[in-house]
């Protein structure tokens, strides 16, 4: 019996949810991370620490022990997450604080005479960022910004200890029915390595259009 084939659509549903998590947790990390490096390069000293604090905490402590943070201790206070939303909030926190050292080396990689050609031209501060820096940063980053998904699309197995069913839960689940293990393991493993693939091509490919555009 094709355990894997028979039970392809529940872990096809499982990937659906990998996805999703992967995919809103980038977006919401990317702004983190864009207000984070914009403020640890342009804000004021007590705006740059608290921004390197916060980098500092989340790079040095586990995903999964921010995961468990956001989900049972915030209890403790009051604040109750359903299962899928405290997994996009943890991971959403941990990959903005890559992503703000990613956007924050592109932004210093930018040429200072660019900067100071755009203020003699009479820009301000955020035009010279929206119109000049940022666009020549994106192509500079958009290679961290791709492995940096890729690492998120696997991370968010860790979210399986909060009970969301996304693809290793999905696999449990059926272990659990099934009492087989390498069918399950094996199948979810091909389906990581096929997302991952797909996306490293299609990264690739919008890389591929910025390097000509610029």
């Amino acid at each position: 019996m094709n355990l894997v084939g028979d039970n392809l659509f529940f872990l096809l549903k499982g990937a659906y949810y990998t996805l999703l998590i992967t995919v809103i947790s980038m977006c919401f990390g990317l702004m983190i991370g864009i207000v984070v490096a914009v403020a640890r390069l342009k804000g004021n000293r007590p705006i740059r620490w608290l921004a390197r604090g916060y980098v500092s905490v989340i790079r040095g402590t586990p995903a999964l022990v921010q995961i468990l943070v956001v989900y049972y201790g915030l209890v403790d206070y009051g604040i109750t997450l359903g299962p899928l939303t405290a997994a996009c909030a943890a991971l959403s926190v941990n990959v903005g604080a890559y992503l703000s050292e990613t956007f924050r080396g592109a932004i210093l990689a930018i040429p200072k005479g660019q900067t100071e050609a755009a203020y003699a031209s009479g820009m301000s501060s955020w035009q010279t960022l929206r119109r000049i820096i940022f666009p020549q940063a994106a192509r500079v980053a958009i290679a961290p910004i791709g492995n940096t998904f890729i690492g998120m699309l696997k991370e968010t197995a860790l979210v399986s200890v909060i009970t969301v069913t996304e693809l290793v839960r999905s696999a449990q689940l059926l272990i659990a029915q099934y009492f087989v293990n390498m069918p399950f393991y094996l199948g979810i493993g091909a389906m990581y390595w096929v997302m991952s693939t797909v996306f490293s091509w299609i990264l690739g490919t919008i890389e591929k259009r910025l390097s000509r555009a610029y």
